[in-house]
């Protein structure tokens, strides 16, 4: 099976064939058509707060997948979304406190992790996954509002603008999803009901944890900007600023907000010595009614990797049915929870196993604190694996992902590169992706927060 990909690496390069068919003109000016498609990045106009944070960080082209293939991933993370909401129920009687201890959270954690929650939280979130050649595998699910990347599909409406790009992608019938446009959706159906009197449209706080302004500015203005083009009103603040109207709604520098759009995790509040205090008026304001608090910090219970493992740990299998335990199958490569429960015998098999698995903490991100066996040496992979032991981590299969080209924009040489595809969710299913590229030689993890190389890249689907 050929792939997009190596379609579009010839088309940058030489001997693609008829090159009238993508708006090249004549023979004559294939050379100059070529250049074209393969500097369609750098040629885009992207919007300008987008640019300032992301030019520098972009793959030098957009990464293909095929539709019906996504779509089938997508419809699997939606029930996979539904089996890990399942969780607490399912396997502790609803007892929360019981399954956080499991997880591995601190009374503290979790306390403030069931503050304002609802038993189900938002269907919001990001499904990281490498192709293995064959198909999707799921290597985290990230679930709430802080996740990254939702305003990347500008990147794409900007692409179909350069002619070269746009002749490509009418010819192999490329398309994609517009995450912002589908969260913008959400939010205003989710401020609907605490607008004021005569009130069409929210005023959002787009809210960080206190003194991440400064770290996270640039990302957020980007995201503001998207919102902004599908005519949201989005303020940028941090959970310090928010002050209580005597009407209970919330403000930020004086205007009244529906609806805060949270960007801040627990672990930044329990950091900050007044960071539970700060969001405690943001709780009241939810539970009043008056301010919706979206996503509630409830995510962060399910987003925590061994989650996952206990969706595959077969001590649990009996809790779930046969197209169920299929489902996780399909989708979840080999992964167990370690900590102060794991039997004796699965550490030995991961011991044993070490050029096989990877090992990652419950609540990091970003691949920051993972240990990779198969770059371990032995002694390595016996200190990290009792490390996990004590404080809990998720021990994962490896997944070996599909190695694509990427051409070069000036020279048209082409270079293996891998992606770790970034699947949204909302409330209305697959709300599009996004894609984060390491050369094929660059290491194992992907992640800009571990690795600097790492490359951003927009989605098209395609037949």
């Amino acid at each position: 099976m050929t792939l997009l990909s190596h379609v579009y690496a010839e088309a940058c390069g030489n001997g693609y064939g008829d090159a009238a068919g993508y708006g090249y003109g004549d023979g004559a000016e294939v050379g100059a058509g070529h250049a074209e498609l393969r500097e369609a990045m750098a040629r885009a106009v992207l919007p300008p707060a987008f640019d300032t944070a992301w030019r520098r960080h972009l793959l030098p082209r957009p990464w293909f997948v095929r539709e019906e293939e996504v779509r089938s991933f997508a419809r699997d993370l939606d029930g996979l979304f539904d089996l890990l909401v399942s969780l607490p129920e399912r396997l502790f009687g609803g007892d929360a406190e019981r399954y956080a201890k499991e997880l591995g959270l601190d009374p503290r954690h979790a306390a403030l992790l069931r503050r304002s929650a609802e038993g189900r939280p938002a269907r919001l979130g990001r499904a990281d996954a490498y192709h293995d050649g064959s198909r999707y595998r799921l290597l985290e699910f990230n679930l709430g509002s802080e996740v990254g990347g939702m305003d990347m599909a500008v990147c794409n409406a900007a692409l179909l603008r350069v002619g070269a790009f746009g002749g490509f992608a009418a010819e192999h019938g490329l398309a994609y999803e517009d995450t912002a446009a589908l969260l913008a959706a959400d939010l205003r159906e989710r401020a609907r009901p605490v607008l004021a009197g005569g009130a069409t449209e929210p005023v959002i706080g787009l809210i960080e944890g206190n003194g991440a302004v400064a770290a996270y500015g640039t990302l957020m203005r980007a995201f503001q900007e998207a919102m902004a083009a599908q005519g949201l009103d989005l303020r940028i603040g941090e959970v310090g600023q928010l002050r209580t109207r005597p009407d209970g709604k919330l403000s930020l520098d004086g205007a009244a907000l529906d609806l805060v759009l949270r960007n801040f995790g627990a672990s930044q509040l329990l950091d900050d010595p007044a960071g539970e205090a700060a969001a405690e008026q943001l709780f009241r304001a939810h539970d009043a009614g008056r301010t919706v608090l979206f996503t509630s910090l409830e995510s962060g219970l399910f987003a925590h990797k061994n989650a996952l493992g206990m969706l595959s740990d077969p001590r649990h299998a009996d809790a779930f049915d046969a197209a169920e335990r299929a489902l996780v199958d399909r989708v979840l490569p080999w992964s167990r929870p370690l900590g102060g429960g794991a039997p004796a015998e699965l550490l030995d098999l991961c011991r044993e196993r070490r050029e096989h698995l990877i090992l990652k903490p419950g609540a990091g991100h970003g691949g920051l604190d993972t240990v990779v066996g198969w770059e371990c040496t032995d002694a390595e992979w016996r200190a990290a694996l009792a490390v996990a032991a004590e404080r809990g981590c998720l021990a994962q299969e490896r997944v070996v992902p599909r190695p694509e080209p990427v051409p070069d924009p000036v020279t048209g040489r082409s270079e293996e590169w891998i992606a770790a595809l970034g699947f949204f969710l909302t409330s209305r299913g697959y709300a599009g992706a996004h894609a984060r590229a390491n050369r094929a030689d660059g290491g194992a993890i992907v992640g800009m927060s571990s690795n600097p190389d790492t490359r951003m890249a927009c989605v098209f689907t395609h037949a």
